[in-house]
């Protein structure tokens, strides 16, 4: 399901076949509320100076996508280093878009997944 659609597909890949923890949350979110969303969040990672992988181009397939009900996805890769965001269709078959972020702390991508966790459960 990993495919090229974002330069984060390969690292992502990476980080699940070496062991990173993956997860699928259950609910399911518009495209249009992910895109404000990770519009927002480029944003700050570029004055964090945070590296990303995919980001923008994920922003654009999410605006793209308008009002498709769309499944949320975490990799971690197992050095802590990289955290990326999967975004799949409502029936989990087809992985729309993914970005990844590479934390400057361990702690700090702990914290994002937690924080980004409540965001699709809530």
């Amino acid at each position: 399901m990993l495919a090229e659609q974002t330069p984060a597909y390969g690292r992502a890949r990476e980080a699940l076949l070496s062991g990173g923890a993956f997860d699928v949350w259950e609910g399911l979110v518009p495209a249009a509320r992910h895109f404000h969303t990770y519009r927002i969040r480029s944003r700050v990672t570029q004055r964090h100076g945070l590296v990303t992988l995919g980001l923008d181009e994920t922003v654009g397939i999410l605006k793209g996508a308008g009002d498709e009900l769309l499944r949320t996805g975490l990799i971690r890769a197992t050095d802590g280093v990289w955290t990326f965001t999967l975004f799949f269709n409502a029936a989990a078959t087809t992985v729309l878009a993914c970005a990844g972020v590479a934390c400057r702390r361990t702690r700090q991508c702990a914290q994002a997944s937690t924080d980004e966790r409540a965001q699709f459960e809530g």
